[in-house]
Formats: C-alpha cells, sequence, structure tokens
C-alpha cells in the first residue's frame, strides 16, 4: 500500500500545518485585467487547483480545503455559473484517475441538493472511488456557505435528539462537530486567501477558529508552488498561543510555539 500523507506529515514534516485551507480568489480580476472572459480566468484557475494538489501531496500536507463554489456563488449571472459547473465537471473527469494513483481521498462539502445532475454524479464517482485512499485528503467546498453548515449541524441534531438518538445534556463542542460535513477533517491550521483580499467570506466558520491566516496579492491563476512555499514559512514563524502565554508555551514539554 502506497505511503500516506499522513503518515509522512508526522515523521519528516514537522512544523508543517496538518491542514490547509484556501479561499482562492481572483480568476475573475486575472481574466479582466487581460482582456479575457472571466471563464477563461476560472479555466486557468482549474490549472492551479492541480498544482497545489500535487504540490501539497509531495510537500506531505495532509489536509487541503479548496473553495471552489459558495452559496451565494448562485446568485452569479447563469451563463458564469453554468460554465463553472461544466469545468467542475470536466475536471473530475480529467483528474481523477491521477487523484486514485496518488492515493488522494477526495471529499466534497456543501448543499449537494442544488447541485445539476452532472455535477452531483462525478462528485459521488469522485467520492466513491477515492474512500479507501489513504493519502492527501483533499475537501471541494461547493455549494458551500460557514453559516449554512452549522445551520445544517444545528437541524440534524436537533432531529436526533427529537428522536432520542442523542442525549442534548451532553451536548459540547466535540459532539456539535460530529454534525459537521466532515467531521473527520481536523480544524484548520493554515488559511490561505489569494487575490489581495482580506475576508473569510463564510468559509469554515467553525474551523477556521484558531487558524492563521496568511494573504497574498497574487490572483489565484498566478499562485505558484513557490508562493505556497512562502506561506507556509510564514506559518511557521507564527506562534500559536491558544489563548495561553508566550510563557506558558516556553514551559510545556519541548517548548514548541507551533
Amino acid at each position: 500500500m502506497p505511503e500516506s500523507n499522513n503518515e509522512r506529515s508526522n515523521t519528516e514534516s514537522v512544523g508543517l500545518p496538518r491542514h490547509v485551507a484556501i479561499i482562492m480568489d481572483g480568476n475573475g480580476r486575472w481574466a479582466q485585467r487581460r482582456n479575457l472572459s472571466r471563464i477563461k480566468g476560472h479555466r486557468a484557475g482549474l490549472d492551479t487547483v492541480r498544482e497545489m494538489i500535487r504540490h501539497c501531496d509531495a510537500r506531505g500536507i495532509a489536509y487541503l480545503t479548496l473553495y471552489a463554489f459558495s452559496e451565494e456563488n448562485w446568485e452569479r449571472p447563469r451563463p458564469e455559473v453554468d460554465a463553472l459547473m461544466t469545468l467542475l465537471e470536466r475536471f473530475v473527469d480529467r483528474e481523477l484517475d491521477e487523484l486514485c494513483e496518488k492515493n488522494v481521498r477526495v471529499v466534497f462539502i456543501g448543499r449537494r441538493e442544488r447541485l445539476r445532475p452532472g455535477v452531483l454524479e462525478r462528485v459521488e464517482k469522485a467520492i466513491q472511488r477515492t474512500k479507501d485512499n489513504t493519502g492527501l485528503v483533499v475537501s471541494f467546498a461547493l455549494s458551500y456557505g460557514g453559516r449554512a453548515e452549522i445551520v445544517d449541524a444545528a437541524r440534524r441534531l436537533i432531529d436526533d435528539a427529537k428522536a432520542d438518538r442523542m442525549d442534548s445534556s451532553k451536548l459540547d463542542e466535540a459532539v456539535f462537530r460530529s454534525y459537521l460535513y466532515a467531521p473527520e477533517v481536523p480544524d484548520v491550521d493554515l488559511l490561505i486567501r489569494t487575490g489581495g483580499e482580506y475576508r473569510i467570506s463564510n468559509f469554515l466558520l467553525w474551523q477556521v477558529a484558531y487558524a492563521e491566516i496568511c494573504t497574498t496579492e497574487v490572483m489565484w491563476p498566478d499562485f505558484s508552488r513557490a508562493n505556497f512555499d512562502e506561506l507556509v514559512t510564514e506559518f511557521q514563524q507564527r506562534e500559536r498561543r491558544y489563548g495561553k502565554t508566550s510563557a506558558q508555551l516556553d514551559q510545556a514539554p519541548g517548548g514548541s510555539k507551533l
């Protein structure tokens, strides 16, 4: 069986973020600056998606979550939405074999019921073909909203409580987390946003509670492996205190601040 990235990250990659999430911003602006259609910007952005998956796999990152299409994106012009859905279908068709070869497991988070049949079919196919893979876990946030995820989790939790499938008196953060779209995926360590913006944009609101946030002016289609490595290096220089003081971290076993 191929060596998993989770295993590599525990041995060779000390100090690396375990879970990187990326808000892939700037496709439209990248295209407009080149007098191209917005959809050509999205097409170029998919090339970057491919490169980042390959690079995270090579670096030993265990989890990568990509903000592919938000709940709010449904409000964009219909031709652009349709074109985006077509690009997603083609991406899965073209990349799934390589993802399987690289032992990557694919996860989709979001409200799938809004997806058109062709996209939904490919989502299910990717999940099923990669479900037993043990390497890098790539989550695609598709028709996703952070608030929607929390509302959906609360709704399922209430339904279980009413049906006596859970004891509401034992509700805590761990129990609530189990109702999120992908509870097996750990909290985000490093949140990257490209395109020079400084908003979270309703992305993984529960999971980024203690994430380190790094932004770059680079538009997503131009975001390179070197850009990614620079932000990882910045992450490794941060002091992650989780509410504690620097002195407390220094006194902890190993004195690690990462």
